[in-house]
């Protein structure tokens, strides 16, 4: 999920190009349709209107019924997905409920297939849409980036975490890998159809002759990481979220490590309809004070990507 605004659709399965899911440590796999049911265990327990801070910051129709209505496709670990319970876990879910504090509602995540978020926002069945949103300027003029051509009205952005493409290795064995250009020579597993695929096709067409990439793809990251771990490559890569859980939880913590420094990287972003000001502001203001008191720290501690923290909330930061 990094800058290119195609990563939702054409490189299949990244979740800045299309979503992908994690299978217990952090495997993505597209979903070929969504699960449209609501999922309202998802924001947890607000401060009551009384008290929350920014309350009065929310248009009237949200401050009545007291809930953000959220489209999400919930299968991206750590950003969102479902736990062993069933509940919806993960930073979104985790950043909504401290800004619901702050706003005094709740946010209630709907699973839904991630190309019919916008066109559920356009149609008023959801209120935001948050699910590792790319925050591009087609997105935000409503232009189809595959044809260039106008397609809607588009939508205004508040950008809440910066992610981009890593490289991992096994914990202790980085084969001298810092660098994309460091894996000539080497074997590097990806999920098939992702940015990373891509990134590791036109890199190794940037090596010298008979020190290629051996570039060896998969259907999902969990089979990516099964490679490596069993040493049958040098390296993996993917999205920095995924990448930074499977380092986190996979074998306690001790089977990969992050190398080197992300690139592509670009903004997340919680989508708002364009005539929607009022909410976009009360979402803006929601968290800059989440990040003001600590609490955004807090979710990006837990979930292992501090590395893609913002230190304030800007409104159509992408590119």
């Amino acid at each position: 999920m990094t800058a290119s605004t195609t990563r939702r659709t054409t490189a299949a399965r990244s979740r800045i190009a299309a979503v992908g899911a994690i299978a217990v440590a952090g495997a993505l796999l597209l979903t070929g349709c969504g699960d449209q049911t609501e999922s309202k265990d998802a924001g947890g327990d607000s401060t009551s209107k009384s008290t929350a801070p920014l309350a009065d910051k929310l248009p009237q129709a949200i401050r009545d019924k007291g809930v953000i209505k959220v489209g999400s496709d919930i299968a991206y670990a750590p950003v969102e997905f479902k736990d062993e319970s069933g509940k919806t876990v993960g930073i979104d879910p985790d950043l909504a409920d401290a800004m619901g504090k702050q706003l005094g509602v709740k946010f209630e995540f709907e699973n839904g297939t991630f190309d019919t978020l916008l066109g559920g926002l356009r149609s008023d069945r959801y209120d935001i849409a948050m699910s590792a949103m790319t925050d591009t300027k087609d997105r935000q003029e409503g232009v189809d980036s595959a044809t260039g051509k106008k397609v809607g009205e588009g939508v205004d952005f508040v950008d809440y975490f910066t992610a981009g493409v890593s490289i991992y290795t096994n914990k202790g064995d980085d084969q001298g890998i810092k660098t994309w250009a460091d894996l000539c020579g080497k074997k590097l597993v990806v999920q098939r159809g992702t940015v990373s695929h891509d990134l590791a096709k036109a890199e190794a067409r940037k090596c010298p002759a008979g020190k290629t990439i051996a570039i060896e793809a998969f259907d999902n990251d969990q089979q990516a990481q099964t490679r490596l771990r069993a040493g049958g490559a040098d390296a993996g890569s993917s999205d920095f979220p995924v990448a930074a859980y499977a380092v986190k939880t996979s074998g306690g913590g001790n089977d990969f490590q992050i190398v080197g420094e992300q690139v592509e990287a670009a903004p997340y972003g919680i989508a708002v309809a364009k005539d929607d000001t009022q909410l976009r502001d009360a979402l803006q203001a929601a968290l800059d004070a989440i990040i003001e008191n600590g609490e955004y720290q807090k979710v990006m501690d837990k979930w292992g990507v501090a590395e893609g923290a913002i230190d304030k909330a800007v409104v159509n930061g992408g590119k």
